[in-house]
């Protein structure tokens, strides 16, 4: 079984950045894929970015040029770089991974970008 745990969150001025990390640990074999989710308090979950186990990556057109998801394999993180923070990125972000099929999640980081 896989664990993750975000950190990284809290609170930013607009235009600001913040780095999120999502560690992975237990059953660690084969991760097919990792991304990051977002979900604003009455909004519907998001897909933010993808990375995929071959290192493609994929963003929401509403955080390309401003996010970038990276991954550091030996360490069993991943990362999502956040610059030029909106008032409309505040949210609680999500990490995910699927491994053999299955999906694990973690359970958030409160991102909060406020003047």
């Amino acid at each position: 079984q896989v664990q993750l745990v975000e950190s990284g969150g809290g609170l930013v001025q607009p235009g600001g950045s913040l780095r999120l990390s999502c560690t992975a640990s237990g059953a660690i074999f084969r991760i097919n894929y990792s991304d990051w989710y977002r979900q604003a308090p009455g909004k519907q979950r998001e897909l933010v970015a993808v990375i995929s186990s071959g290192g493609n990556t994929n963003y929401a057109d509403s955080v390309k040029g401003r996010f970038t998801i990276s991954r550091d394999n030996a360490e069993n993180t991943v990362y999502l770089q956040m610059n030029s923070l909106k008032l409309e990125d505040t949210a609680t972000y999500y990490c995910h991974v699927r491994q053999w099929g299955v999906d694990y999640w973690g359970k958030g980081t409160l991102v909060t970008v406020s003047s």
